[in-house]
């Protein structure tokens, strides 16, 4: 009989992944970005188990879009939970204002409604130019 291993948190080897996203079509890339916060990219995946790479994203800004004027017309919503406060943001407004936090909510709809998808999101580090402090960690 075989068995699948399972992997435990001490077996687990997490790396710095950088991704350059200039140029790349936006919502290809968050689905490489959410494989690689989740692991599955690695043979000892395990579903419970937080096995993910740390990811850097660079040039958060100079990412492609496509669709027809998705980035006039796509709005994103917050709702504090009291009457009339309901807020939206333009994706156009959202990508030139705060990218990280448009990286963070693709990441997140892609990610475990979790306490283990909160700890993954964590690990993706978004910034709007090619300059990061995370040097140290990507030397390896």
């Amino acid at each position: 009989m075989k068995f699948t291993k399972i992997a435990t948190p001490e077996q687990i080897d997490q790396k710095w992944v950088l991704i350059d996203a200039e140029g790349k079509t936006f919502g290809r890339l968050m689905t490489e970005v959410a494989t690689l916060l989740r692991g599955k990219n690695k043979p000892c995946y395990t579903p419970n188990i937080d096995c993910g790479d740390f990811v850097v994203v660079v040039n958060a800004s100079k990412a492609k879009f496509n669709g027809i004027d998705k980035n006039a017309n796509k709005e994103y919503f917050s709702y504090s939970g009291y009457f009339g406060s309901v807020k939206s943001v333009k994706m156009s407004e959202l990508l030139e204002k705060n990218p990280e936090k448009l990286y963070k909510l693709a990441a997140r709809g892609m990610l475990p409604k979790t306490k283990l998808g909160a700890k993954m999101l964590k690990k993706l580090k978004v910034y709007a130019g090619a300059e990061h402090p995370h040097t140290a960690q990507l030397a390896k």
